[in-house]
């Protein structure tokens, strides 16, 4: 039988856990308008005065393994990026072994700035990482035959189904100014965004990633995304001959490399990349558990951070915090549920939880759980509104509404990793594109 101070115990636990979760947002709300998406301008401004870090070269990798689908707009979009004047941009489209009509679609594509790799079976299809690993090694042979200095070369990561904003490379250059600066990750939003999961995702994306970008660029601990991340090829060579890992998010494992070796990582929303949202259910749910899995692949880094000389204290708070998070947030769902679970039973027994004395305490407390849970997808859809305003407010209110699913969805997710995790499970289904009017390609 639960004693009156275990009930004092869990209530106060399970509505003091609850509360952190608006709380929270109200902090990253601040972040996302305080911060304009790019570092501390006194230190920025300072910083790029003489632009003396700026590339004269950027790569565009497109890594492609069946994108028959996307591939033709992505690499015409890719092809139209200009950087600053004087500066040479080729896109290098890496196809890992793709058995549908990739190859063809490639072939078809005439351009002087595109050069297409074909990697074959066995070497093929060892996951993104290796497929990057390769396109960079490329890359950097013909830099140093060409006789560019490394720390002039960047190279952009563009998925297949990935188009940068027309201004994504004067971005970048612009924050690679600083000679410190070794990666810059730009924003990312959703296209296909007409559809409610569409919507959902563009609104954890264009706001709640954002805000979370920007606290981090605030503290000096960006992480790097799968899409859309430009790396300096002098500090990717600083990382030997495989920057990116088979890990299932070599983007995130990357960053975490970087950090430990004092490289500075800048965020910004100025510019962005934008990519197809997944809107099936079932495809969604794998692709979160796959981000999932990766994410408790990359606590082997934890080790290594505590004893990092190159991490700020407060740096490496936060990035333990992201590493940790979802995992907290697994437990923090379950004591939640334990919470309620033992209100109910103390009022089926006639032995009430203190602050669930009745059922109409307890019908309260349901209420006060639904005003928080929708309350923090509210205000980010004012917060999207303010910052985006280039979608409908009913559709973004619906996805606000259907916020809280969608965070259910990823913490299903999370138990789903750790099941896969500690049963080996390391193999992964190809996420599906949708087909997307043609873009136009430049011949220049």
């Amino acid at each position: 039988m639960m004693s009156a101070s275990d009930g004092w115990l869990i209530a106060v636990a399970g509505y003091a856990i609850l509360l952190a979760w608006p709380l929270s947002t109200v902090i990253l709300v601040w972040f996302a308008v305080r911060y304009v998406g790019t570092h501390r301008a006194t230190v920025v401004n300072k910083a790029l005065a003489s632009g003396g870090g700026k590339p004269e070269q950027f790569w565009i990798i497109v890594p492609a393994l069946n994108e028959e689908a996307v591939v033709a707009n992505t690499v015409a979009a890719a092809l139209r990026l200009r950087g600053p004047a004087g500066t040479l941009t080729r896109v290098l489209v890496v196809d890992d072994g793709s058995d549908d009509r990739t190859p063809e679609v490639l072939a078809t594509i005439d351009h002087p700035r595109l050069h297409v790799m074909r990697r074959e079976l066995p070497e093929a299809r060892q996951g993104k990482g290796e497929a990057l690993n390769a396109a960079y090694r490329l890359i950097a042979s013909l830099t140093a035959s060409e006789g560019v200095p490394a720390e002039r070369v960047a190279l952009g990561i563009i998925d297949g189904d990935g188009q940068g904003s027309d201004n994504i490379l004067a971005e970048v250059g612009r924050l690679m100014g600083d000679t410190k600066v070794g990666a810059v990750q730009v924003q990312v939003r959703i296209r296909n965004r007409d559809k409610l999961l569409g919507a959902v995702q563009d609104l954890e994306f264009g706001a709640i990633v954002d805000a979370c970008q920007n606290m981090r660029d605030a503290l000096d601990t960006v992480g790097l995304g799968g899409n859309g991340q430009f790396s300096r090829l002098s500090t990717l060579i600083s990382l030997g001959s495989a920057p990116w890992s088979s890990c299932l998010v070599e983007d995130m494992e990357l960053g975490l490399r970087m950090h430990l070796q004092g490289v500075s990582i800048r965020y910004t929303s100025r510019a962005s990349v934008t990519q197809q949202a997944v809107v099936d259910i079932k495809r969604l749910a794998r692709q979160r558990t796959r981000w999932a899995q990766g994410n408790l692949q990359c606590a082997r880094y934890l080790g290594s951070l505590f004893t990092s000389g190159n991490i700020a204290r407060t740096a490496l708070v936060e990035i333990l915090h992201y590493l940790v998070s979802p995992w907290a947030n697994a437990v923090v769902t379950v004591m939640l549920t334990l919470t309620g679970t033992a209100g109910v039973l103390g009022l089926l027994t006639g032995h009430p939880m203190p602050l669930l004395p009745t059922w109409v305490s307890l019908g309260e407390s349901l209420g006060v759980w639904a005003v928080v849970t929708t309350f923090p997808g509210l205000v980010w859809v004012l917060v999207h509104r303010a910052k985006r305003a280039d979608e409908a407010m009913p559709r973004m209110l619906l996805a606000a509404l259907a916020y809280p699913l969608f965070l259910l969805l990823g913490l299903t997710a999370t138990y789903r990793a750790l099941g896969r995790q500690l049963t080996g499970k390391q193999a992964w289904a190809k996420t599906e594109r949708l087909v997307e009017e043609p873009l136009a390609l430049q011949t220049a």
